[in-house]
């Protein structure tokens, strides 16, 4: 067995290989990593040692110049690593640049560019019309199962899973307050999330159809959007989520690409409305994914939110991001919008497991309507792989700090 071996089942063995940048115990220098069971491969000195071509695209503190470089690229390099890390020939070179995960530091893997938020559950967006229109005749906005809802976001404030969350201030009017008033958040809330890592960018005044997405789109990565209910009440009305979004939004430090997730492509929901044709993707093979997320606050798994629920695909929100000409570039992130299932342990967001606060959850540490200081949420995901493998997507976690 060669040293660079991980258990039979590892979730992060040679068949996911995620890219992520780390800096070793010993050196403040950020360097290109990749995922293998408890140990993080250098895999810039590697590719170096091993006189890879794409050794320079490796060498670098942040993904964005193997983003940039495009699918034949991703494809190569991410050949070349899987030989590295099984032909047993590599193992002299390949055991000195591994690196236990426990002892060095994860950083943004790479520089956001622009970042969209979607809507695209129609389970989360029923129960958030049941919740906020009970008595509309449909819980779903006229427009929701005609294009992907989404809304611009702040690139700037994504951080990377680990970093604490401050409590946001901001104003906010309850049912019962004559006039708004400023202070902390007391709504403060998750969004269980995926969010889709742009590589190969687009021009200006083009746009994208729905056969380009893996020419475009390098990987994904789990994402918690946080949420300050009642800043979010208060303000979107007309215009939308803004100061009650704006504060952080935590990634994953692994981005699973695309290709370790052939095996996890499920077909979307039944369409239960004809589609433009620049969103008809009726005849372009699967293009949802089968993701099993957990949600858990404190260490309680609270939720089990299933991707393979959501109506629109990040096909589709592709397409639709880029239809009025939107160009893309290298780094831009879009997020899928709450995950949430049908069942009510299903549920991505705690706006809809407390429904509004009403159901508060029951935790060992005490009742939760929405977060509390000193309150760390994580996400974790797999997804199937071949032959009964797992997948692992890593985890996105956050602690709430007083403002």
């Amino acid at each position: 067995m060669p040293p660079f071996d991980v258990p039979e089942g590892d979730p992060f063995g040679p068949h996911n290989l995620p890219y992520g940048v780390f800096s070793p115990s010993d050196s403040p220098e950020r360097r290109v990593g990749v995922r293998l069971g408890d140990r993080v491969l250098d895999a810039g000195a590697v590719a170096r040692q091993l006189g890879s071509p794409d050794a320079d695209l490796l060498a670098r503190p942040t993904l964005n110049p193997l983003l940039a470089a495009g699918p034949e690229a991703w494809s190569r390099v991410r050949g070349a690593l899987t030989t590295w890390v099984t032909d047993p020939a590599h193992g002299a070179v390949v055991e000195p640049h591994l690196h236990p995960l426990a002892e060095v530091g994860l950083h943004l893997p790479f520089e956001v560019a622009d970042y969209v938020d979607f809507y695209a559950s129609e389970n989360h967006a029923r129960n958030v019309g049941r919740i906020f229109r009970p008595n509309a005749i449909d819980s779903l906005t006229l427009n929701w199962k005609h294009l992907p809802i989404g809304y611009h976001g702040r690139a700037g404030t994504i951080v990377v899973s680990g970093t604490d969350v401050v409590r946001p201030s901001g104003q906010r009017k309850g049912p019962d307050d004559p006039e708004p008033v400023f202070g902390p958040s007391v709504r403060l809330d998750i969004e269980a999330e995926v969010g889709f890592v742009v590589g190969t960018p687009s021009a200006q005044g083009t746009s994208v159809p729905l056969t380009d997405f893996r020419e475009h789109v390098f990987g994904l990565c789990l994402l918690n959007d946080w949420s300050a209910r009642d800043i979010q009440a208060w303000e979107y009305v007309p215009l939308g989520p803004f100061l009650g979004k704006s504060f952080a939004t935590s990634v994953s430090a692994w981005i699973t690409p695309l290709a370790a997730l052939e095996h996890a492509r499920v077909a979307p929901p039944e369409r239960t409305h004809p589609l433009l044709p620049y969103l008809d993707d009726s005849g372009t093979g699967p293009g949802g994914y089968d993701l099993r997320i957990s949600v858990a606050i404190n260490g309680q798994v609270v939720s089990e939110p299933p991707f393979s629920t959501m109506y629109w695909t990040a096909a589709q929100q592709l397409a639709h991001l880029t239809v009025n000409g939107a160009s893309l570039r290298t780094g831009d992130l879009y997020a899928s919008g709450t995950v949430s299932g049908p069942a009510e342990n299903q549920r991505g967001s705690l706006l809809e497991l407390t429904w509004n606060g009403r159901d508060p959850l029951e935790l060992p540490d005490g009742k939760r309507a929405f977060l509390e200081d000193g309150d760390a949420v994580t996400l974790t995901a797999w997804a199937p792989g071949a032959e009964g493998a797992r997948v692992g997507l890593g985890e996105v976690s956050g602690r709430i700090v007083g403002s």
